[in-house]
């Protein structure tokens, strides 16, 4: 890395090793090479082209030169080209017949094609990882009790581990969404400068193959579908679909890393995410404890969002058979859109791998506000003994409202005893009862059943194989 000059943060911060080399300069030139090999089997299946010259180049296929090319794009001001005149250098018996009736995107659109495929598998990868943590922790929260929250203010009960299998649900939709594309991500096939293969027509005369028959062969050499039709470019449509399924994998861990901030903030300080031993939280105030991955997931997510919009003027202002307006940014969008869900679904399985959790702050919040909430248990126990709905609401308003003073002046809550000791109620209950109804730690209803069935559902789709098409 030379750090005299810009870099990308995904060039050395953001992102696995892994992705980073999928994306680099060095492997599509080798994408390149492969498909132009792959163009001349075929050719030489046809009789177009003799054995010799396939042996050569398929001898030189990997020794791609990043200097040298760069050196002929300097002075030809096209990358491919540069790349072809530098393989074909190397080539001294079958230089001559790469690229063969094909234009540039011929080879770069199924280049493409290759590795967003082969980025989804990472992808996928990495987000079994991640359903396999919430599974395993919605379980072990499955039936401790806390505090919902609705408008940001204290609600009813619930657990932790349903409101974490709300986050896995999310993911489980991803899950479903990124798998479903893998096997439709398509390649351009072999048609030419605007789609209608007239080259290789050109090309097969005489030879008793079809187009179809020709496109069919090297697209089976690469492993890869062809678009039924195609301009220059393969449909930029698929670009989107994938980028803004991304994108709602973003959306997701943003969520859960919003709420996790939310969550880790002093007065209620139920969880938090790892802290490191000798982890600095800020530069000025020692005690800090910053939830710093929680933010990052959040800030690449937010850059992520923004991206299919750039995906989606790509696919609708191609203008006719092509237009070279998404080139440079496609050059960036792409690796930056997968480089970036990677790193987000890296820091997440750390989130929920290394969730911190104190019980004991979740009971203390209970304590506070809980008894807010099974106002609504008293509400309905008392209705079925024969008390008018409507009058029942206004007296618990009554005494809640009182209660929220009390509590907003720095008193305890005396929200059970004043209802407890309420007539229009005891005429209808003992204060006994009145005060067992008021008991909040046990009113979250089915959510452990439910929390526990999700964490199952999630199980189950990370032992799936992931498609990559």
């Amino acid at each position: 890395m030379d750090h005299d000059v810009w870099q990308s943060p995904f060039s050395w911060r953001y992102g696995s090793a892994e992705m980073r080399a999928l994306w680099s300069e060095t492997a599509r030139r080798r994408l390149w090479r492969r498909i132009w090999v792959a163009l001349a089997e075929t050719q030489a299946d046809a009789g177009l082209v003799t054995a010799a010259q396939v042996a050569d180049v398929r001898a030189h296929q990997d020794d791609v030169d990043l200097p040298a090319a760069l050196a002929r794009e300097a002075r030809l001001h096209h990358d491919m080209m540069a790349e072809l005149e530098t393989f074909a250098a190397q080539c001294p018996v079958g230089g001559g017949i790469l690229h063969l009736g094909a234009t540039s995107m011929d080879v770069q659109d199924n280049a493409d094609a290759l590795r967003l495929r082969e980025a989804l598998a990472l992808v996928l990868g990495r987000l079994q990882r991640v359903l396999t943590g919430f599974a395993r922790k919605i379980n072990e929260l499955a039936d401790v009790p806390t505090l919902g929250f609705t408008h940001l203010q204290a609600a009813e009960p619930t657990t932790m581990g349903y409101r974490l299998a709300q986050y896995g649900q999310d993911l489980a939709a991803d899950w479903v969404a990124l798998q479903a594309l893998a096997p439709g991500l398509l390649g351009k096939g072999f048609k030419g400068a605007v789609g209608t293969a007239a080259s290789y027509a050109q090309l097969l005369e005489g030879t008793g193959w079809s187009i179809a028959r020709f496109e069919a062969g090297v697209m089976a050499r690469l492993g890869l579908p062809a678009a039924p039709v195609a301009t220059q470019t393969a449909p930029r449509k698929q670009e989107y679909t994938l980028l803004a399924a991304l994108a709602g994998l973003g959306q997701s861990v943003y969520r859960f890393a919003a709420d996790l901030r939310l969550l880790q903030a002093p007065g209620l300080a139920e969880w938090a995410e790892p802290f490191g031993t000798h982890q600095v939280g800020s530069s000025a105030m020692p005690f800090k404890r910053n939830p710093i991955i929680a933010e990052n997931v959040d800030s690449l997510a937010r850059g992520l969002a923004a991206l299919p919009r750039v995906a989606w003027d790509n696919a609708a202002l191609s203008h006719l058979e092509r237009t070279l307006d998404d080139s440079a940014n496609r050059r960036s969008l792409l690796p930056e859109a997968f480089l970036a869900a990677d790193e987000l679904l890296v820091r997440t399985a750390r989130l929920i791998e290394g969730l911190r959790v104190d019980p004991r702050a979740a009971r203390a919040t209970l304590d506070r506000f809980g008894v807010f909430a099974a106002t609504e248990r008293l509400m309905m126990a008392l209705a079925r003994r024969g008390g008018d709905r409507q009058a029942l609401h206004a007296t618990i308003r009554e005494h809640a409202l009182a209660a929220w003073s009390q509590l907003a002046a720095g008193g305890e809550n005396p929200l059970a005893g004043a209802l407890a000791a309420d007539p229009r109620l005891l005429a209808l209950a003992s204060a006994d009862e009145i005060r067992g109804w008021l008991r909040h730690d046990d009113y979250v209803g089915d959510a452990p059943a439910r929390a526990r069935a999700l964490a199952d559902h999630l199980q189950t789709l990370a032992q799936e194989i992931p498609d990559a098409g």
